[in-house]
């Protein structure tokens, strides 16, 4: 059973153990690197937790900010983001952490909560944000889904465009829009960049394209805005296989390359850590939060230092 926050402040003064907050721990990039390829951590992994404790967890990791969950079952549900949203972006500030990004689920201008969402978080500063995802209807075809979710998606990009946001559509693996990288040139063509783009996501392209994913990335560079970073493996579940997320460096994500074709492309944007493996193990998350946290942070830590051996090799010049 999880302690609640006082909880968890009194077992910290007790055990003298508190790690000193800090957004730079285990970072060693220049400020110019910072405002290039700022990272952010998507905050669904932590999600469950007080969102103190998350902040604690992110700040000691050297993780410079959060990129929230603002979706049915998020963090914020849309219903409620004119109050719960700007509490949490100052809470965050307390830890020197930005709120700059959020992960939504918004697929139409029409929803009576997406015009709420946006013009609230435009509002407390955040500049960038996911949307949720468009499906195929097979009544209509391929082809003819896609033409409609690119007239729906226009249709948000004029919201965008009121609240001065960026809304990213990210390539994830399955059968529906995006899914194929492809989709997102025919999707994103012609957009204004400034208001619609890509949150690229390699490890997704990897696995519906082993082969050819470094062709999607090249096709769609120009949109690319944001970029989604977690790593994968194949496991055999049940005779079927499946990718399975893992930790940065210990999966099939050819980074080398990835950071290579980043910058030949002078590709730049804010990233979106995702450490969507298991944070904690069976019996772990019995343990008292302290411990938890201990646990969590070293492998927030191991992800961002290892993502940070690629980032100080970019070029800090350029857009």
């Amino acid at each position: 059973m999880k302690q609640n926050r006082r909880e968890f402040i009194s077992t910290m003064a007790v055990a003298g153990a508190a790690i000193p907050f800090t957004s730079t721990l285990g970072t060693y990039l220049s400020e110019s690197a910072e405002i290039k390829f700022p990272v952010r951590m998507f905050s669904k992994p932590l999600d469950s937790y007080d969102f103190g404790f998350m902040c604690e967890c992110i700040a000691k990791s050297g993780i410079g900010g959060i990129d929230l969950t603002v979706r049915p079952g998020g963090k914020v549900e849309p219903a409620a983001v004119e109050t719960a949203l700007p509490k949490l972006v100052e809470e965050a500030k307390k830890y020197n952490l930005a709120i700059d990004m959020m992960v939504s689920g918004i697929i139409s201008a029409t929803d009576p909560d997406t015009e709420r969402v946006l013009k609230t978080a435009s509002a407390l500063g955040v500049k960038y944000y996911r949307l949720g995802w468009f499906e195929y209807d097979n009544k209509i075809g391929i082809w003819e889904s896609l033409q409609k979710s690119r007239a729906t998606l226009k249709e948000i990009v004029e919201l965008n465009r009121k609240y001065k946001i960026h809304g990213g559509y990210q390539n994830h693996a399955g059968a529906r829009v995006g899914g194929p990288v492809w989709d997102l040139h025919e999707l994103l063509r012609d957009l204004p960049l400034e208001f619609a783009g890509s949150q690229y996501d390699v490890r997704h392209a990897m696995v519906e394209g082993t082969n050819t994913w470094i062709l999607g990335m090249r096709l769609i560079a120009g949109h690319i805005r944001t970029l989604a970073i977690k790593d994968f493996t194949w496991k055999t579940v049940n005779g079927k296989p499946q990718a399975v997320t893992v930790p940065l460096g210990e999966g099939m994500v050819d980074w080398d390359l990835f950071f290579k074709t980043v910058k030949e492309l002078n590709i730049s944007g804010p990233i979106t850590l995702h450490v969507e493996y298991t944070l904690l193990e069976k019996g772990e998350e019995k343990l008292p939060l302290i411990q938890q946290q201990e646990i969590i942070v070293s492998k927030l830590k191991k992800d961002m230092d290892f993502l940070n051996t690629y980032l100080k090799n970019l070029p800090l010049t350029g857009t």
